[in-house]
């Protein structure tokens, strides 16, 4: 079955580029372009798509766009996908991304390659970020030095094994579907740990959830 891709971008010349590039492979179907955030959310209820490429000039909208997407009311297991196309990141734009539910990050320079693996990549749940974001990423983590032990955090005792386990999966950027197949349990067992990890946290979504992890030395454990 082919990735269903929503392209929104406000320059023609990105969107037009972008139609042509993916709209030529045989497993994506782009599915709708658009200019407008509002008819994005729209699409997005009448098309399911499994991708949404989003090119911005303005953060402020870009992040309004990503958050209605991520709450939408969708009948299958998961929202779709956003990744975002911007040619000057900062560490704050980087860090309000992914705070706000991007699941990918790739510079408007991207090769064709880049983009086709980016979107492939974000199909299947995984996160996707261009080698500049990682090189921020890794520096930031560096310059905080080492996350302290999952041990020495006292919110993470409320936790058991098995919804520990669900956590570091989601914090490799799993998605639903990925966690029940890892760990051999149903999808609606899965939903269930998540529901219980939120309210035991006290945690919204799954940007504070894979933040969780990391700040509090989940990942570590599990490496």
């Amino acid at each position: 079955m082919p990735i269903k891709v929503l392209i929104c971008d406000q320059l023609p010349l990105m969107r037009d580029g972008l139609r042509t590039l993916l709209g030529s492979l045989p497993d994506i179907d782009v599915v709708a372009t658009t200019d407008s955030a509002m008819e994005t959310v729209v699409l997005t209820r009448t098309q399911r798509p499994d991708v949404v490429l989003i090119g911005f000039a303005e953060l402020d909208p870009a992040l309004d766009l990503i958050r209605r997407l991520g709450v939408e009311d969708h009948p299958r297991d998961n929202p779709p996908h956003a990744v975002v196309f911007h040619s000057d990141y900062t560490d704050a734009i980087v860090a309000d991304l992914l705070c706000a539910g991007a699941k990918g990050l790739v510079n408007r320079d991207a090769t064709s390659d880049e983009v086709i693996a980016a979107t492939r990549t974000a199909a299947r749940g995984r996160t996707v970020l261009g080698p500049e974001i990682v090189d921020r990423l890794v520096d930031w983590f560096r310059e905080r030095g080492a996350a302290p032990r999952a041990d020495e955090r006292p919110e993470v005792d409320g936790l058991t094994r098995r919804e520990r386990e669900v956590l570091q999966l989601i914090g490799r950027g799993m998605s639903i579907d990925d966690v029940a197949r890892e760990l051999y349990i149903g999808i609606s067992t899965v939903r269930t740990h998540l529901h219980r990890i939120r309210h035991k946290l006290d945690l919204k979504d799954r940007a504070q959830l894979v933040a969780f992890a990391y700040q509090t030395g989940l990942m570590r454990e599990a490496a």
